[in-house]
């Protein structure tokens, strides 16, 4: 079995949200010995095309009709079938023999739920238990971490891509100066303004000064 440690390790490490997602989720799913498992982010379940999907994916994920996803929304906690449901209910919203038993744990970032870890196991296997509910609460800890820092980390690459001279440059734009008066100030040639700013265009992926100032003033 994968150590805890070797989890924690594993997230902490992890590139981008790619490896998080297939090489880290497998490896969790082998520690809670699940039959499916996965990291699932919110924000990309309306992505799925097919119509009868998703909404067969927006009733499975919706508090009113299942109370492992209530739990989670309202407490931020992880959490397991038995918690909330007796079997028998339990049965009757999730009939799947691969889904006998259900085990979730929450990943949130800024106060918000933005991705569930899951895990299952089918019919004639344990039950999660309550060192399970404690060892998912600490990798999704770990998880929610990575999160915070990885937004944290990528304005911080962008704005580093600046130099000291094209942050000048940004800072008299966000101050309303036009190329001219830009140019003024700085000594410099309109000319080598236009060209400034057409490079910190493509360094921070706008079009616009609009979109420039707009996207320096979140960082």
């Amino acid at each position: 079995m994968v150590a805890l440690s070797t989890l924690f390790n594993g997230i902490a490490q992890a590139k981008d949200e790619q490896i998080l997602r297939s090489h880290i989720s497998s490896q969790i799913k082998e520690y809670f010995s699940a039959t499916r498992g996965g990291l699932f982010f919110l924000s990309q379940i309306p992505l799925i095309d097919s119509s009868k999907f998703q909404r067969s994916l927006q009733i499975a994920f919706s508090p009113q009709y299942n109370p492992v996803v209530r739990y989670l929304v309202e407490r931020h906690a992880p959490v397991h079938e038995a918690l909330v449901v007796e079997p028998k209910t339990w049965k009757l919203i999730c009939p799947r023999a691969d889904h006998w038993h259900v085990m979730a744990g929450p990943i949130v970032s800024a106060g918000q739920l933005i991705g569930v870890v899951g895990f299952t196991r089918k019919q004639g296997m344990s039950a999660f238990d309550s060192q399970n509910l404690t060892d998912l609460s600490a990798i999704c800890l770990h998880i929610s971490t990575w999160v915070t820092t990885a937004k944290l980390q990528q304005p911080l690459l962008q704005t580093e891509r600046l130099t000291p001279r094209e942050m000048q440059i940004a800072s008299l734009v966000a101050q309303g100066l036009s190329n001219a008066e830009i140019s003024a100030e700085l000594w410099i040639t309109e000319n080598s303004v236009k060209q400034a700013l057409k490079r910190m265009f493509r360094k921070l992926e706008v079009s616009s000064r609009t979109q420039m100032i707009a996207k320096l003033s979140q960082f």
